[in-house]
């Protein structure tokens, strides 16, 4: 009786071990055609660039014509299986009308075929193909254990092809072709010529195999010293850094190290070692749980926390493995790093007065290695897709951060080009640090408070080292996020204090838990048809006010004697929960006044998201203390686009006329009631958008720590008087097309371009 399992499990354990696709390969068809007892077996991976199928490994066909014999999609029986992707079993291969014949194998020997297409998440990998001399078809059995096979050993063997570079060699006569263009997401802006230097092949934490551990205390002596080890590297490559970046930017490295220092990360890899899995399977199944927490958020700051956590435990395994990482990586000339998952602890591996550039397969223009950038004053392009390391190491470059491409080998003109615009470029970035503590007021005297965004401790100092005036965002589900269970009342007091206190007497606006949608507490997990529309925000604590009542109390406590705390209410879109609110907010007051804990009612404020709070705007403003627009979510529910969706993605725009009316109506109500109004999200982030919340007369802007200096620039460098006629203006237009044209046009005129393109002043 044939065992699949027993076999995979056997291939993974060996598989361990092993350093190439090719290698793999060959222990598939080893361990099938022992297990089949058939006469041959073999393996056959797509080559995408060729769109040829070609013979990687075989047990019974000439050894000679691995790597030689390759087939297009469609030709032969091989082929045939690729582009129907479906299982052929025939008794006479030679008499199927798709039977192509090769010399080289010497396969005329062989009459019976049983053949699987490899295939994984619907993108084809390859086939692995039994034959036998015996004329007659494979049992249903021997099927069945195929194609189990080919569908679980899919998934290692396509991560193998892609870290490997199994077809490098087909693809570098493409090496050297001239402008190879890639697009990805503006990362930092800037401007770079250099020479490509790849990063972080071989040891890629998802590509680690399932495998069984023989002895668990070895194994977790194993991860351990690979724990201190990532400690010790992590520590010199801050040490490393320390005379190059700022402050607030070296406390990227101290999120890094509260990643290492979790117990919850030690634990749990820990307990999975216990469970029988080896310590590189134990980690990565860990770190995928970990990061899977904030990849599925729709909040681009908090997903771009996975690729933290992916970094730590990519370097993790690197320990475990043994491959050594260099103190310093030695360049003699203009570098752009290139890599798969950047981290800060590899451009750290790089003298900085060669480092121009970076660029990222993966990532978004808010994970860390996009902040590093920024502070580094260098281009960074993010998410690029897959490349083959071997088509681009070692080639020339230019990285355009404004417009977020990557070109390799570039010709003379171009070449030429790109060095006239750096030049340019380096004049536009002048002075924005100057700008710290200047007040972010226009030049006809129109002052504006400008607040950060934040939800994690390590996040606190950005803030404050770059001139914020509060916190305008505190999002306080990121520490229940990170819990196994719900945080305690002392637990959210301790870390709501830290925030309260860094900030003091600057205000902090705190928002209540707001999960469900995009963010689920992995201990508390629900499923729903429409998150988005169902059970979240102010929805779902208002369900579950025990919750709430702890969370209310933790926030009162940790705001004593202070005065800075203001209290956000999430997702509104009835006036009884506000009122639902007041009734919990006085119950917690009195609670704690009974155990003899004073405290003060603080403001309170609702986040302006959804249309039924703009129908109720003049009804909200007589029951809360301010107004707060989360642009993004109110982009979203306003033009009714889910941004992650790529079919209508392109639809979502805050320039949009009905965003922008919509949002202009919020602030003449929120005047009209004297309610102060702030926007937060993306939106205060974008140049020609602040120019007409401007004239709209929004009061108060929260962003990210890393994007104040920039608007701070616009606000000082427009006058209100001319805000107010843009807004007029774009009032009337009737799409953002025309309207970001037009504000481009006005930034441009102040010397804002540089901003939003290169090469303009």
């Amino acid at each position: 009786m044939l065992e699949p399992l027993k076999i995979l499990r056997e291939i993974f354990q060996e598989a361990a071990d092993l350093h190439a696709a090719k290698d793999l390969s060959e222990l598939i068809v080893d361990r099938v055609q022992s297990a089949m007892r058939a006469d041959v077996c073999s393996i056959y991976l797509l080559d995408e660039t060729s769109q040829e199928l070609v013979l990687m490994a075989t047990r019974g066909l000439d050894p000679e014509s691995v790597g030689r014999v390759r087939l297009p999609v469609g030709q032969g029986l091989v082929g045939y299986i690729a582009q129907h992707q479906s299982l052929m079993n025939v008794d006479s291969a030679e008499k199927h009308p798709n039977f192509k014949y090769f010399p080289e194998t010497r396969e005329e020997r062989f009459s019976a075929f049983l053949g699987a297409p490899i295939i994984n998440f619907r993108k084809n990998i390859g086939v692995i193909a039994v034959q036998k001399k015996e004329a007659a078809y494979f049992s249903d059995e021997q099927e069945a254990f195929v194609v189990t096979i080919a569908a679980q050993l899919a998934g290692p063997l396509s991560q193998w092809v892609q870290q490997d570079g199994v077809f490098d060699r087909e693809v570098c006569r493409d090496k050297f072709k001239a402008n190879l263009k890639f697009r990805g997401v503006k990362g930092a802006a800037g401007m770079a010529i250099g020479r490509v230097h790849w990063v972080g092949k071989g040891h890629d934490l998802a590509s680690a195999p399932d495998r069984e551990a023989k002895d668990a205390e070895l194994e977790i002596a194993r991860f351990t010293k690979a724990m201190e080890l990532a400690k010790d590297e992590l520590n010199a490559s801050g040490e490393r850094m320390a005379g190059t970046l700022p402050k607030d930017v070296l406390a990227l490295f101290g999120v890094y190290r509260m990643i290492l220092e979790d117990q919850e990360l030690t634990t749990e890899t820990v307990n999975h070692i216990h469970s029988g899995l080896c310590a590189s399977s134990a980690l990565r199944k860990t770190v995928e749980a970990h990061a899977r927490v904030f990849e599925k958020m729709d909040d681009d700051y908090l997903r771009a926390k996975a690729d933290d956590i992916r970094h730590i435990g990519n370097r993790i395994y690197a320990n475990l493995r043994g491959v050594d990482s260099p103190d310093v990586i030695a360049v003699s000339e203009p570098t752009i790093i290139v890599g798969n998952n950047l981290s800060i602890t590899d451009v750290a591996q790089f003298p900085p007065e060669y480092l121009v550039g970076l660029v990222c397969t993966s990532g978004s223009s808010l994970s860390h290695i996009a902040i590093l950038a920024n502070a580094l004053g260098i281009p960074a392009v993010m998410g690029i897709g897959d490349i083959k390391p071997a088509l681009i190491e070692n080639a020339e470059a230019v990285v355009d951060g404004y417009r977020a491409v990557v070109v390799f080998n570039p010709v003379d003109a171009l070449r030429k080009e790109f060095k006239r615009l750096a030049k340019q470029e380096k004049k536009l970035i002048k002075g924005l640090d100057e700008l710290r503590d200047l007040p972010a007021q226009t030049p006809d005297g129109f002052r504006v408070k400008l607040f950060a965004n934040t939800g994690l401790l390590a996040d606190i100092s950005p803030g404050l080292l770059r001139g914020a005036e509060g916190v305008g965002l505190y999002r306080s589900e990121i520490p229940f996020m990170v819990h196994e269970s719900f945080p305690s009342e002392e637990e959210q007091v301790q870390i709501y204090r830290k925030v309260l206190e860094a900030y003091a007497p600057r205000p902090v606006y705190m928002r209540t838990l707001d999960i469900g949608g995009d963010k689920n507490l992995p201990y508390f997990s629900f499923t729903e048809e429409n998150p988005f529309l169902g059970w979240r925000g102010i929805r779902f604590t208002l369900d579950n006010t025990g919750i709430f009542i702890s969370q209310i109390r933790a926030m009162l406590k940790a705001g004593r004697y202070l005065g800075n705390l203001k209290i956000l209410l999430p997702m509104v879109s009835r006036l009884d929960e506000i009122e639902s609110f007041r009734s919990l907010l006085q119950e917690a007051i009195g609670q704690l006044k009974e155990a003899g804990v004073e405290v003060s009612e603080p403001q309170v404020g609702a986040m302006i998201e959804v249309p039924s709070a703009m129908v109720l705007l003049e009804d909200l403003a007589e029951m809360v203390d301010f107004f707060s627009i989360g642009s993004n979510d109110f982009t979203q529910y306003m033009l009714a686009v889910d941004r992650n969706n790529a079919k209508v993605s392109d639809l979502y725009d805050w320039l949009n006329p009905a965003v922008l009316r919509s949002i202009g109506r919020v602030v003449k109500v929120a005047k009209k009631h004297g309610v102060p109004v702030s926007v937060c999200g993306e939106m205060a982030s974008d140049p020609a958008a602040v120019l007409l919340l401007l004239g709209m007369g929004v009061e108060m802007l929260s962003l990210s720590a890393y994007n104040l200096p920039k608007t701070k620039w616009v606000i000082r460098s427009v006058s209100h008087q001319t805000a107010e006629k843009l807004w007029k203006k774009a009032s009337r237009m009737r799409n953002e097309k025309e309207i970001r044209a037009m504000l481009n046009e006005v930034l441009d005129q102040h010397g804002l371009g540089g901003l939003i393109r290169a090469g303009s002043q």
